[in-house]
């Protein structure tokens, strides 16, 4: 399956990385995407598309991990489109440099609030309208570091823990949304070359977003909070 021209779309975490090549690629299927960050006004890569795509690309703030910059964008949202076929719950923060003696609570706050709490609390705001929307999905990108079961060594644990948990809020959001007709997938982009990823990593963010839309694509029925690599083959939590 493809993206028709209808399909709406909301990118969170858009001005760079994985959800800038989200944005990308989303447009190239001819989707009409509402991309956010926190400051607008500096996005240039989205500014640029925007110029290129008018009347496809819409860019409004958004801190997912503040209440009222949430409702503010969420009204503004509802005012823009009747319905929605795609959340990609994109926006993320890692913390480098935590050692084990050291850690900080509101590091651990504040990545919860991103990684964790913005994404469910953005979901459920978005429900209403991901609902009348045509095969809907949530796509919440997590990451093998919130696999229990594989995790090895001390390393990024704001970081971690915070994926561990969205896998959970995936799956909650699943058995809330399921019976609306929305289906929920949480994937693992892979090790990807971006700020957060680092020159060394061994994917683009072209690819790793197009083995990521096409799971969205492909994964059939109606998904229930699956945790997933980006070539659909199931991780262990």
């Amino acid at each position: 399956m493809t993206t028709s021209p209808s399909q709406r779309a909301v990118v969170t975490g858009a001005s760079r990385g994985l959800g800038l090549e989200f944005t990308r690629q989303l447009l190239a299927r001819g989707a009409r995407v509402v991309a956010t960050c926190r400051r607008p006004a500096t996005a240039e890569a989205l500014a640029t598309l925007a110029k290129a795509h008018p009347g496809q690309l819409q860019v409004l703030a958004l801190s997912v991990d503040d209440e009222a910059s949430r409702h503010a964008f969420v009204q503004a949202l509802a005012g823009m489109h009747d319905g929605l076929e795609l959340l990609v719950n994109n926006a993320g923060v890692l913390e480098r440099g935590e050692r084990f003696g050291a850690l900080r609570a509101e590091v651990f706050e504040r990545t919860f609030a991103t990684n964790v709490t913005g994404p469910m609390l953005l979901a459920q705001a978005l429900a209403p309208l991901l609902a009348r929307g045509t095969r809907p999905r949530v796509l919440n990108l997590g990451s093998k570091l919130g696999s229990i079961a594989s995790t090895a060594t001390f390393g990024t644990p704001s970081y971690n823990i915070s994926k561990a948990a969205l896998n959970m809020a995936g799956v909650l959001m699943a058995h809330a949304m399921n019976p609306m007709g929305i289906g929920v997938i949480t994937a693992s982009p892979g090790w990807v070359r971006t700020a957060m990823g680092g020159d060394g990593a061994e994917l683009s963010a072209e690819e790793s977003v197009r083995s990521l839309l096409t799971l969205v694509d492909a994964v059939p029925g109606l998904p229930a909070g699956v945790f997933l690599d980006r070539n659909g083959e199931t991780l262990p939590w």
